[in-house]
């Protein structure tokens, strides 16, 4: 995340939104968060011509994941999460870069996510088998407390899907529109379940109950390691300015929101119910509002679709105005 998108996200207010200003935002906005080697990857979804990949456009994954701020604050919330798995915060804490370049590793992460759900099915299906051949067999060790982790283990990878997908779904529901039916929510984690598998998770919930009863029964195995807490305030402190690292700490407080309640005290995320409800959601949903409207519509949603003949929905384009301006 570089200063120009902290200044543009920091902002209180948006400027005049003139189209050609509008425009110019986007583009800055996009080019900080992507850099030209993410806009060229946008070239990877054009083809084959009507090649749904593993959801298409019918989807609820394609309505879930195409919601720039529901993705990114839930993508915060993810990491959170699945760090309270103290394997699977081990193989982060002994494998990743994070604490050196941890955007390069949100950006992995976000690619990998983008390629299976926009993708065609060539494209979807490379990318599961890059990470399931060649990224995770390199990912193993042994814990702090004895115990050794693989990232193959099915059962920690059924714990990483989850608890992603869980977090983008809270993320759309939040700063999202219009809401999922309880039908769409079950569609939802069925339709994610398949990459999951792919993948080499076992046993994966494919609807709401199933999902709110996993993380029930996972609840004996979590543990907010000292790995863990560090990450957290690493990222939370992230940012080479005073302006980027405000920035980074509002979207990590709407994050956190995002998370079930019994999460945030381990992580040492709790703060006051009347400072999350008056100060933190109405932060983070005046940046929603902005990141939608500066990131929206995206490139990559925007070219498979092309890719199917067709356009893209009005909840895919940008609906929501930023703070202080009008839709054009």
């Amino acid at each position: 995340m570089t200063a120009r998108l902290t200044a543009l996200t920091a902002r209180p207010a948006v400027p005049n939104p003139a189209r050609g200003l509008k425009a110019f935002v986007r583009r800055e906005v996009n080019t900080s968060v992507h850099g030209a080697r993410g806009l060229r990857l946008q070239e990877r979804y054009a083809n084959p011509p009507g090649d749904p990949g593993l959801f298409g456009p019918g989807s609820v994954t394609w309505r879930v994941h195409s919601d720039a701020p529901g993705m990114l604050m839930g993508g915060f919330a993810s990491l959170m999460l699945q760090s309270l798995h103290p394997l699977a915060m081990a193989g982060v804490d002994q494998h990743s870069d994070f604490r050196t370049d941890a955007i390069s590793r949100l950006n992995r992460t976000a690619a990998y996510v983008m390629s299976t759900s926009f993708g065609s099915t060539e494209v979807a299906e490379a990318a599961v088998a890059h990470v399931r051949d060649r990224v995770h067999p390199r990912i193993n060790g042994t814990a702090p407390d004895g115990r050794p982790y693989s990232a193959a283990d099915p059962h920690l990878l059924t714990w990483v899907h989850v608890a992603e997908v869980r977090c983008f779904l809270a993320g759309y529901e939040r700063f999202g529109a219009p809401p999922l039916t309880p039908a769409e929510r079950d569609r939802y984690y069925r339709e994610v379940a398949v990459p999951a598998r792919m993948l080499g998770a076992e046993d994966v919930p494919e609807s709401a109950s199933e999902v709110a009863r996993y993380l029930r029964d996972m609840r004996p195995e979590l543990q907010a390691t000292e790995a863990a807490i560090e990450g957290i305030h690493f990222i939370r402190t992230y940012g080479e300015t005073p302006g980027e690292r405000a920035a980074v700490r509002l979207l990590m407080n709407g994050a956190a929101a995002l998370l079930p309640d019994w999460a945030r005290e381990p992580l040492r995320l709790g703060r006051p119910d009347a400072v999350r409800i008056l100060i933190d959601r109405p932060l983070a949903q005046t940046a929603g509002r902005f990141i939608r409207w500066a990131l929206q519509p995206s490139e990559i949603v925007g070219t498979a679709y092309e890719r199917m003949g067709m356009t893209p929905p009005p909840q895919h384009l940008g609906w929501r105005s930023a703070p202080g301006t009008s839709r054009d």
